[in-house]
């Protein structure tokens, strides 16, 4: 079988997300340094990041089909949220995200030798006011250590929503109409 696309992804969420599209693709992962630059703001950042997934996989030796790259980021503030180091960093999280509005960003690209096409979407998130208690029951489920922001919208963390404007499938990690939409550009020849 011969894959359409490959996804340079290890996270199953994607994997299962791109499935829904109906693509033929194989999955890699790649080890990219992710760490934000200098006065690099939250935008760019995503976006050089999913571009750097999408590249490294063809620089990797994935050339005979385009490789998509994503990457998913929690920003509050202008300030991007990893996945919490611990858990003190985790209730320092949640205790910021609580009764506000963020962003999710999460960019996608798409890239094989010759070029590289990319898309950012962007989902503001509103989160409930959180008790200790729930902060607390929610780092013992196991979830959020290695979500970034430390919730999982598909998850317990999803309780926690009381609004959300935007695309669902982004905060879970892979925006379904824009990938597609992005892969038929692509696989099209058409540049941005």
């Amino acid at each position: 079988m011969t894959s359409t696309l490959y996804l340079a992804s290890a996270s199953p969420r994607r994997r299962e997300l791109l499935a829904q599209l109906g693509y033929t693709y194989s999955q890699f992962s790649v080890d990219a340094d992710e760490s934000q630059l200098p006065d690099e703001v939250p935008l760019a950042y995503v976006e050089r990041l999913a571009r750097l997934k999408a590249t490294s996989g063809v620089a990797m030796g994935y050339q005979d089909a385009p490789v998509l790259g994503s990457d998913t980021i929690v920003v509050l503030e202008q300030q991007a949220l990893g996945k919490p180091k611990d858990k003190q960093d985790f209730v320092t999280m949640m205790q910021a995200l609580s009764g506000k509005t963020h962003q999710v960003m999460t960019a996608i690209a798409v890239a094989d030798t010759k070029r590289v096409l990319s898309q950012t979407v962007i989902t503001d998130v509103t989160f409930k006011p959180l008790s200790d208690q729930e902060i607390e029951q929610y780092w013992h489920s196991g979830e959020p250590q290695d979500k970034a922001g430390g919730y999982g919208i598909q998850g317990l963390g999803g309780r926690f929503v009381t609004q959300l404007k935007g695309s669902y499938f982004a905060v879970v990690g892979l925006p379904l109409y824009e990938t597609d939409e992005l892969i038929k550009a692509f696989m099209a020849g058409v540049d941005e």
